[in-house]
């Protein structure tokens, strides 16, 4: 768990960072009450890879994908992952568990990976939210599990591009508990708290929350910064957050995160290849994890749907299921209209 503040000569050179935006912005809020947990994303990128809903049962049989030394392991949860495909090759973006565990991956500059030593069981970037949404039911269970280092993110190279995907993952439970997890310099760097309830991407985080202590001290009443960098972005996510009403009803709880999601996106523009973090908003999820419900908004239809996961059986043997997100006629509650399919082909690292 890294802590601290920063000094003041490293404090304006994070205010000084770079002009670029970073691609998607998570939020997670627990009302006042402590009654409901919810978890929303944005998701930013330059391109519209074709995505879907996966519906995957307890007792499947996966591998981490390495050519050498693989992970293996049994699912022990049933899950939705929202899953994005490009060129034929697939990874999970997104997801909630049967126990409420959310996981999120979002874009993060800095990231540089370990060196790869086939004596630790590997783990492609493309299945590690999935093989997180499999395993674990708390934020405090995977987080003990990546500290242990038995095993290695492996990258998978993003399709139809030379960058490889430097990304850093969001964890949160049903009972508000939250992890971000960073991979800077070969070392696996977490950050577990209840506390830590916004991600956006570059700065690393330790130095977002820095940036986000001297904006309190300014107050959100008097100014607040509007572009569409990531460091601003946390900070309009971070105050909004705070500022949400305790809700009514089950309704305005969800429409509150929406409405931090929405004020964090960024619109259409002219997206540029070799700049993957100047990106706009393609979609947005919302997962009620008191509830068990996963909303989703795509920026080009006209409909909010959801998914109730307790709708689907979970037990072991039960089929695979997918669902096309991008269908627009898709209207309210949509569990119903998953279709049988055959299992996803995660993406593999390049040997």
């Amino acid at each position: 768990m890294k802590r601290g503040v920063l000094s003041t000569m490293a404090l304006a050179g994070v205010l000084a960072w770079g002009t670029a935006a970073e691609a998607c912005t998570r939020v997670l809020h627990v009302t006042k009450d402590k009654k409901q947990v919810i978890t929303g994303r944005n998701m930013d990128w330059y391109v519209r890879y074709p995505t879907s809903f996966w519906k995957f049962p307890r007792g499947m049989r996966r591998t981490g994908l390495t050519a050498a030394n693989p992970l293996t392991w049994v699912s022990r949860y049933g899950s939705v992952a929202l899953i994005q495909t490009a060129e034929g090759q697939s990874a999970t973006a997104d997801g909630m568990n049967e126990k409420g565990l959310v996981a999120n991956l979002l874009y993060l500059t800095e990231t540089k990976y370990p060196e790869r030593d086939p004596k630790i069981k590997g783990l492609a970037s493309s299945i590690y939210l999935q093989y997180l949404l499999d395993n674990f039911a708390t934020v405090a269970e995977a987080v003990a599990a990546i500290e242990k280092g038995d095993f290695q993110i492996v990258p998978v190279p993003i399709p139809g591009s030379e960058h490889l995907p430097t990304m850093h993952i969001s964890l949160s439970d049903a009972s508000g508990d939250s992890a971000v997890v960073e991979f800077l310099e070969g070392r696996t760097v977490i950050h577990h708290s209840p506390a830590y309830r916004i991600m956006t991407n570059s700065p690393t985080y330790e130095k977002q929350l820095a940036l986000d202590a001297y904006w309190r001290q300014i107050g959100g009443d008097t100014f607040l910064p509007g572009t569409r960098r990531s460091a601003d972005r946390f900070v309009r996510a971070s105050y909004y957050e705070k500022m949400l009403p305790e809700p009514k009803n089950y309704r305005e709880a969800v429409a509150g995160v929406m409405s931090v999601l929405r004020n964090t996106s960024s619109p259409f523009g002219d997206p540029d290849p070799n700049k993957p973090n100047i990106s706009m908003t393609m979609w947005r999820t919302v997962d009620d994890q008191t509830h068990r419900i996963l909303f989703y908004e795509s920026t080009v239809a006209p409909n909010v749907i959801w998914i109730d996961l307790k709708r689907f059986d979970f037990s072991p043997g039960t089929p695979v299921r997918r669902l096309d997100a991008q269908d627009e006629n898709l209207v309210g509650e949509v569990s119903g209209a998953f279709e049988k399919s055959e299992p996803v082909k995660f993406a593999r690292p390049t040997p």
